[in-house]
């Protein structure tokens, strides 16, 4: 089947108009797993949230001799600064026309912040990786391999990326496989409801996206990537000599994703998901997939 007439067969129109991605934006993140969104919240915004989370490393802003580790997490985040940049018209507007009117819910934190520092040690953290999200039935939940990702994405809607500093390609910028969702699909439908463990999926270190191009996710302060749930992806060290601000929270799914709708109603999460299965070789995959309504 044909990517690209695959993908336009399944767009759907904005019913009240209120667009804040174009066509060519829908297209791009079922074709490639990503759109990224220019100052979708304001660079005061940041600069306020950089202050507190500089507060919070213990480091000065002013005075490299303090950033004596490549990585320092922090997090959860819920000050007005914060919550404010998760729920700016732009965004909400973008989710109802990535993940469909009334199916996710809104954030009130933005999770972790895993700030980078120049460094020429290594970080410890920059595998290939998809973000899973929901703990496995037996075993030990504390470790985030154990947690689990399903072909109907429970638990997530999208993974998203905030710039809370400017990243060019040397400040650590995350690293993204292009149309790597696809794979991952294909990978999770054989496993039906009960999913894959990141330790599961990362056995063979994602070699199944080895050959898909890579991008960085670079941009001012205030950027947003959005990306699918499936996007691998990846950390790197800092070669840049700022540190690097950015926030990675999950955006959480009202109900469950439907790869059967009967009313055709598929958002675009839902339809990279299927264009992925029907483009399979084996119909084993769809059989497994579809969720009846």
């Amino acid at each position: 089947m044909n990517d690209e007439r695959s993908i336009r067969s399944c767009l759907t129109s904005d019913s009240d108009g209120a667009r804040v991605l174009s066509d060519v934006q829908i297209r791009q993140f079922i074709r490639d797993g990503f759109t990224k969104i220019d100052a979708a919240f304001s660079r005061d915004l940041a600069d306020q949230g950089r202050a507190i989370l500089w507060r919070d490393t213990g480091c000065a802003s002013g005075d490299p001799t303090t950033w004596t580790k490549p990585v320092i997490r922090l997090g959860m985040y819920g000050q007005e600064p914060f919550a404010k940049a998760a729920n700016t018209p732009v965004l909400h507007k973008a989710f109802d026309q990535l993940v469909g009117r009334g199916r996710w819910l809104p954030r009130m934190n933005l999770g972790t912040f895993p700030i980078r520092f120049p460094s020429s040690d290594d970080p410890g953290d920059a595998g290939w990786h998809i973000d899973t999200s929901f703990p496995p039935e037996v075993g030990d939940t504390t470790d985030f391999l154990n947690w689990h990702v399903n072909v109907n994405s429970k638990g997530r809607a999208l993974l998203m990326l905030f710039l809370f500093s400017d990243v060019g390609e040397n400040d650590a910028a995350t690293r993204i496989r292009v149309a790597s969702h696809l794979d991952v699909a294909r990978m999770l439908a054989p496993a039906g409801e009960s999913g894959l463990s990141l330790r599961d999926l990362a056995a063979n270190r994602f070699t199944e996206t080895a050959a898909r191009r890579e991008v960085l996710a670079t941009g001012e302060a205030g950027t947003v990537y959005l990306c699918h749930p499936f996007l691998v992806h990846a950390a790197q060290p800092h070669r840049g000599t700022r540190p690097r601000f950015l926030a990675q929270p999950p955006l959480s799914p009202a109900g469950p994703f439907v790869l059967y709708r009967a009313d055709g109603a598929y958002s675009p999460v839902e339809q990279a998901i299927r264009i992925a299965l029907q483009e399979a070789e084996s119909p084993v995959h769809m059989t497994h997939a579809m969720t009846m309504p």
